[in-house]
């Protein structure tokens, strides 16, 4: 039997075992800036809602209750602008990540297709093409560089893992009307939408965007970092009926199905902006201070208006910059992992205590 683990690259993070022994050896301990996981509390709403649905011990849907999709659709058209957001446009999902390793796969996707996504990118963009035997391609304008024939999945990522980049309103509607005038199916991973700094991130569900209607659009939505979530496994998709509709026969089958009890925690917490914007004013203030020690250092940090990450470089190789901050202690992801266009950048992430950030500063200075 092949191998599927064959088709794959090299798990990225394993490369960094090395570095972070270094960054550990530090005599005031390592302060881990790499992976970007949360480490601030569950909000306590969150917790509550999860310890109230423990007693669940019967099968829960794929489809989510009709309270959970209530809380989506109601979340797309207040915070999201989604005017047109109903039930039969919304799917909750295991986690994003394994939702964009396996899309590929799950839209009978294969040998001759082409999934596209941006030069610089979260790594499973890749393996979900790589798994289903699609031909990964990466663009820097999808309406310039791709093949329109070929293409059959267009992934756009606003903020930009790993840059912060944000595209514009404007150019939203450039590629999903170019995306619709050639039938390619463009899935939009939005997860950091509710961190823009220097910019207002918008979605492609907007109305102003897609005009009222999800023809060919879906976008993917987390928990992960907004609310603490990432140990949860709380996301979601929203936008085409009919792709929605396909996704979730073909999860009912296999099972895909988020637990009762997250269902309810993701209920209340996007039922609660209170908990958000409390994140968001702890992630500012160690943007804020992360950016200033890092530009004294001598980095140059680019785009970063939004997101949960630095994109900064000393215009060096990616991993000369990881070594020399490993011996200071600090952490970082080479920018490499993303995408070759990152060789000189790494991704400085905030998900650190308040405590690690101004170790972190004071080993800067």
């Amino acid at each position: 039997m092949a191998a599927v683990s064959d088709r794959l690259p090299a798990f990225p993070w394993d490369k960094l075992e090395p570095y972070k022994k270094t960054a550990a050896a530090h005599p005031d301990g390592i302060v881990d800036l790499s992976v970007g996981t949360p480490v601030d509390p569950v909000p306590e709403l969150i917790r509550q809602a999860l310890i109230d649905a423990a007693d669940s011990p019967g099968y829960p849907t794929v489809w989510g209750t009709a309270a959970l999709r209530d809380a989506i659709t109601g979340w797309l058209r207040g915070r999201l602008g989604a005017s047109a957001a109903e039930h039969r446009n919304v799917l909750p999902v295991v986690g994003s990540k394994e939702l964009v390793a396996w899309l590929p796969t799950q839209l009978g996707l294969g040998a001759g297709d082409q999934v596209a996504y941006p030069r610089l990118a979260y790594p499973t963009y890749e393996v979900g093409a790589r798994l289903c035997g699609a031909e990964p391609v990466v663009y820097d304008d999808p309406t310039a560089d791709l093949d329109p024939a070929r293409v059959k999945l267009l992934w756009l990522n606003s903020p930009s893992n790993p840059t912060g980049k944000v595209l514009a309103k404007d150019e939203l509607v450039r590629i999903v009307a170019w995306a619709r005038e050639h039938g390619i199916l463009l899935f939009s991973d939005e997860c950091y939408l509710e961190l823009g700094w220097e910019a207002e991130p918008v979605s492609v569900l907007h109305d102003d965007v897609c005009g009222g209607s999800y023809e060919g659009i879906v976008a993917v939505h987390s928990l992960s970092k907004r609310s603490n979530l990432a140990g949860y496994r709380a996301a979601f998709v929203a936008g085409d009926a009919d792709v929605v509709r396909e996704l979730l026969e073909i999860r009912k089958h296999g099972g895909m199905m988020t637990p009762a009890p997250v269902q309810a925690a993701t209920v209340a917490a996007l039922g609660d902006d209170r908990h958000v914007a409390e994140q968001r004013e702890r992630y500012a203030a160690r943007r804020t201070a992360l950016r200033a020690a890092l530009e004294a250092h001598g980095f140059r940090v680019e785009h970063s208006e939004a997101s949960l990450y630095l994109w900064v470089t000393r215009d060096e190789p990616c991993w000369d910059t990881v070594a020399h901050l490993a011996e200071l202690g600090i952490l970082v992801a080479p920018g490499d992992f993303y995408g070759e266009a990152g060789a000189r950048f790494v991704r400085v992430a905030l998900t650190a205590t308040d405590e690690r950030v101004e170790a972190a500063v004071k080993r800067l200075g």
